[in-house]
């Protein structure tokens, strides 16, 4: 509490009932600045030292091998349209039955994910292992959902398809 001097009362001293508030700026001012601070370093972070890669990327084959599913869940090898009973027989003779074929898998946005898994079983069971899924590239260089390689890298489809 503050006292203010009067000039007419003599000895005595009259309370004051105002409150100095500028002690309360200064520490509600410090308290801002230290929860400022404070408040980056108190969020959770892992500290993660991911490896690095020396692998280079698998490079893009002259002709690439397209497996395509329409949206009727239809096959085509290239642009040629397959019934799935001869699928297998079909791909051993456009890759002259070398099984280590990098195929590259396109499929239509509107083809479920379980139509998907089964043409890749197809591609199991007649032997192929190395399968590349083709989506098209973002605007801002991230691939989208579904570019993903199974095995190694992928090759983005020629034409149309965000290719390089």
């Amino acid at each position: 509490m503050a006292a203010r001097i009067r000039e007419t009362s003599g000895d005595d001293l009259e309370e004051s009932h105002d409150i100095n508030v500028t002690p309360f700026i200064d520490v509600i001012l410090v308290l801002l600045i230290i929860f400022m601070v404070a408040a980056p370093l108190a969020t959770v972070d892992v500290d993660v030292d991911l490896p690095g890669s020396t692998a280079t990327p698998a490079p893009r084959p002259e002709t690439p091998l397209f497996l395509t599913l329409k949206s009727d869940l239809t096959l085509a090898i290239g642009n040629n349209s397959v019934p799935r009973s001869a699928f297998a027989g079909v791909l051993d003779s456009r890759t002259k039955g070398d099984k280590q074929t990098r195929i590259f898998l396109r499929a239509d946005k509107t083809v479920g994910y379980g139509e998907l898994m089964e043409v890749m079983n197809l591609l199991r069971a007649a032997g192929y292992l190395k399968v590349a899924l083709v989506g098209l590239e973002s605007a801002g260089g991230q691939a989208m959902p579904g570019t993903a390689a199974t095995g190694a890298n992928t090759a983005p489809a020629p034409g149309g398809s965000g290719a390089p």
